[in-house]
């Protein structure tokens, strides 16, 4: 079968290799479709000391099962299924907790196992284990339900931040995660939200999905006081940086409100330090979450939503590939061209 390997000298390759099979306690799944996150771009531009090659990569997933071992619960041949990724232990403090995001032991398809950049997909025992595997309901459009994983953690994100009725919200990052935040915040009642980039073009394309958000140019604009003038001098009630630009961390404590809430959504390369200071979180009171990945729950949540059609992802599915086309995939993202890619294997 064809697959996106990750190899030892740090590249990225399609290659033919054998195609996975199942255990009395795994299955195997044909991929329908598969998305690339803004993870896997960044291994694709620089690398990953977390990927162990070689490897296949990718995460985000909506395939049906074509095999499955004797020992394996509940599902069949033929079911379609999506996978929370991040895979726990089941026993450690956090697991036990329903945070199997934070497990001790977390291991996460693409990464400790080969992922979903590929025609067929081995789903571990780790998966049915820990009941990380969710059946998709029959009509869903895959090319829908494979968005599942991603905005589940920015539900994750979310969680922490109680946005309510009437909150203002400045998000950093116009792309598929920073208006997906947008649409998220105004489904939780948020009145305003500022979407905040550097590029006209990505800004302009988030509005057209979302053309109640207020664009700014961080480049052409004084961000300070253009929030302030907007916002009674108050600042922004929550402020979320759907990036990995160190600045965006600073400028978001530049704008808040005393007793604000911000989401370091995106992360940044390890060298990145210093960009927040503490005195103002101390006398602003600010409470200041991190987010990494997503819960099972949080995965079933969004899943659940989209087939009731309570989230509006079709704008996102601007183009869609076949795997043999992936690194122009990937090239499009890089370039700035759409801001999800969908593959269809």
């Amino acid at each position: 079968m064809l697959a996106f390997i990750y190899d030892s000298d740090n590249k990225l390759s399609l290659k033919q290799i054998e195609r996975p099979a199942s255990s009395n306690t795994s299955a195997v799944v044909k991929v329908e479709a598969t998305s690339i996150c803004g993870t896997d771009l960044r291994a694709y531009r620089f690398g990953s000391s977390k990927i162990k090659a070689p490897r296949t990569i990718g995460h985000e997933m909506v395939g049906t099962i074509v095999e499955i071992g004797k020992d394996v619960k509940n599902f069949s041949i033929g079911d379609r299924v999506q996978v929370a990724p991040a895979i726990g232990c089941g026993v450690c403090p956090s697991c036990r907790k329903g945070k199997t995001n934070l497990c001790d032991s977390l291991k996460t398809i693409g990464f400790e196992f080969d992922g979903t950049f590929a025609e067929y997909v081995h789903i571990p025992v780790e998966a049915f284990m820990q009941d990380h595997v969710s059946k998709v309901p029959d009509g869903l459009d895959p090319r829908e339900a494979v968005l599942t994983e991603p905005i589940a953690c920015i539900v994750n994100a979310q969680q922490y931040l109680n946005i309510s009725k009437g909150d203002i919200v400045a998000i950093f990052g116009s792309g598929f995660i920073g208006t997906m935040h947008a649409q998220l915040a105004y489904h939780q009642g948020a009145s305003k939200v500022f979407m905040i980039d550097v590029n006209d073009a990505r800004i302009a394309k988030a509005k057209e999905m979302l053309p109640m958000l207020y664009g700014i140019n961080s480049m052409k604009e004084d961000l300070f006081p253009t929030i302030m003038q907007h916002t009674d001098n108050f600042g922004v009630d929550v402020a979320i940086t759907a990036c990995s630009v160190g600045s965006a961390q600073s400028d978001a404590l530049g704008i808040i409100a005393k007793q604000g809430r911000i989401s370091l959504f995106g992360g940044l390369p390890k060298e990145s330090k210093g960009f927040l200071d503490s005195n103002i979180i101390h006398y602003k009171e600010i409470s200041l979450f991190g987010a990494h990945a997503s819960t099972v729950s949080q995965n079933r949540y969004v899943l659940d939503l989209i087939a009731r059609g309570k989230l509006n992802v079709k704008p996102f599915i601007e183009k869609t590939f076949p795997l043999s086309q992936i690194v122009e995939a990937f090239e499009a993202l890089n370039n700035e061209l759409i801001v999800k890619a969908v593959l269809i294997p």
